[in-house]
């Protein structure tokens, strides 16, 4: 059910005729305004490269920029590296802790146009590193798959390839996919009642699925395998699942947290099956947990509040409780980073355990450094229509209060790059935020029914989102512009993920088919 446009009438057509007859004034830069000094700092450490340069205004464009910035760098064509810019702002001129306003194309159109600075003053720009490899948009389905007997409700990849993924369904199965064929390749059964949640260690050696019989079960993502006896402890049904991040793990000790109806938190031993702590405080039910790498758990509960729980001791640090109403999901700024650990777009795997833990660390440590400070940030979403930015390190008071949507926020997430947020809600839209200070940056309107999630391609550059429209949309995140229309199922889409290598795009709903698709 793709949103078809009705054909223009009589009046748009002459209206269009007369549009393209009239000389079109093209938005040029003057040749005569003369040249600016810059200078570039790391957004990441704050310090500054180099001396500042005169830049002709005329030349001045965010690839000549990119450029210079490399040549200073002492890079060659073979290790360029792909910018994004910011203008440092100065405390009077933006209370919001001073958050970069992004170049979009140009110094003249960006800075000096629009008044923020003159030729005559110093302009200090911020760069980040953009993803050195760019994701292909995906642009037909390459498989659907049918298998199971009911509603697909969640889908995960795994971490290391886009050839295997994983889907629970109402059938109280999980089936794992081979998406290089479309075939399945084993049934997890085991489960009495709907598969939930989903969910793929970092390690890529294990599948944790969390159902509505109360309880979790692992399966070797091998072979298929259950391993060992299921995780019984919760009195209602299983909503999410966690694993610890792969840097902080006691070698061969891995732990998973799973989150539950019945306002409890458990953290299981993965190895001998036994849960090792009961995180009970909420008063209502668990939505949602993350586990992060600072040492710290994050719980949204349907009481209104999320907490914060210190890991080694298993104790409450901090409630945040601003929303008015449950809180349906939350993410993490670093959740990519946790969710592939040592993987990345090279698929070069180190050798021991202990370079596959430094690398994961180290991949963590770059993703969770901002203006040389560390800050695990968090972005929750709620029924009071509303979502919240929080520093937890920091304070109980969130960063930024992100208001826009008309209904139900129904899920979050962070770009890869944690420079962006991406939200999505029963008003039918997909909402971008500024990750840095939660400001809106644009509503992404295609949809034409409540959007159920939404997933980032890990180059940070497009964003999918499945709806109950029955299609995948695939959007642009610079421009705010709908990249691809991708119909094909039957009925509402529950699950979609993009896998982390960024192959492929998988999801699957109410149609009972998982569909592969990409480009």
């Amino acid at each position: 059910m793709a949103t078809v446009l009705p054909p223009p009438s009589k009046r748009q057509k002459v209206a269009a005729a007369a549009r393209a007859r009239e000389q079109q004034d093209v938005d040029t830069i003057p040749e005569d305004i003369g040249s600016v000094r810059i200078q570039f700092h790391d957004h990441a450490t704050g310090q500054s490269s180099g001396p500042p340069i005169s830049v002709p205004v005329a030349d001045a464009t965010v690839k000549n920029l990119e450029l210079l910035l490399n040549t200073l760098q002492g890079n060659d064509e073979s290790q360029r590296v792909p910018y994004r810019f910011g203008l440092i702002l100065d405390e009077k001129e933006n209370e919001a802790a001073q958050a970069p306003t992004d170049i979009t194309s140009d110094i003249y159109r960006s800075v000096l146009r629009t008044g923020l600075r003159s030729t005559e003053d110093s302009i200090n720009l911020v760069y980040t590193p953009q993803a050195v490899f760019r994701v292909k948009a995906v642009s037909r389905c390459s498989a659907s798959i049918a298998g199971h007997g009911e509603a697909i409700l969640a889908t995960h990849f795994s971490p290391a390839s886009s050839s295997r993924m994983v889907s629970g369904s109402g059938d109280s199965t999980a089936r794992i996919w081979d998406c290089d064929t479309g075939t399945p390749v084993h049934t997890l059964k085991g489960h009495s009642s709907w598969v939930l949640a989903v969910s793929w260690s970092p390690d890529n050696s294990t599948i944790a699925t969390g159902s509505m019989d109360n309880s979790v079960r692992l399966w070797d993502a091998d072979t298929g395998k259950q391993l060992g006896t299921p995780l019984k402890g919760h009195t209602k049904w299983v909503s999410s699942l966690a694993w610890e991040p792969y840097h902080v793990q006691t070698p061969g000790k891995p732990r998973i947290a799973s989150a539950s109806k019945d306002a409890t938190v458990r953290i299981w031993d993965a190895t001998i099956k036994r849960v090792e702590h009961v995180l009970s405080g909420h008063k209502g039910s668990v939505s949602c947990v993350r586990w992060g790498g600072t040492g710290f758990l994050y719980t949204a509960s349907h009481d209104k509040t999320v907490k914060v729980w210190r890991v080694k001791d298993a104790t409450l640090a901090h409630t945040l409780s601003s929303h008015a109403h449950w809180v349906n999901h939350l993410a993490l700024s670093t959740d990519f980073v946790l969710r592939t650990a040592y993987h990345d777009h090279t698929g070069v795997i180190p050798d021991s355990e202990d370079s596959k833990r430094a690398k994961a660390k180290e991949r963590f440590d770059a993703a969770v450094t901002t203006g040389g400070e560390t800050a695990e940030r968090l972005v929750t979403a709620s029924d009071d229509c509303t979502m919240y930015l929080w520093e937890p390190s920091k304070s109980t008071k969130p960063v930024a209060r992100l208001l826009g949507h008309q209904k139900q926020v129904n899920h979050v997430t962070f770009s890869p790059d944690g420079l962006y947020i991406a939200s999505v809600g029963f008003d039918n839209h997909v909402k971008l935020w500024n990750a840095r200070d939660g400001k809106f940056i644009v509503t992404l309107r295609g949809h034409v029914a409540p959007v159920y999630q939404c997933s980032f391609s890990p180059d940070s550059r497009l964003l999918v989102s499945a709806s109950k429209d029955t299609t995948l949309k695939v959007w642009e995140v610079r421009t705010g512009k709908l990249f691809e229309d991708l119909p094909g199922h039957q009925d509402e889409v529950y699950a979609v993920d993009w896998s982390p290598d960024g192959q492929k795009v998988g999801s699957g709903g109410k149609d009972k088919a998982v569909r592969i698709w990409r480009h």
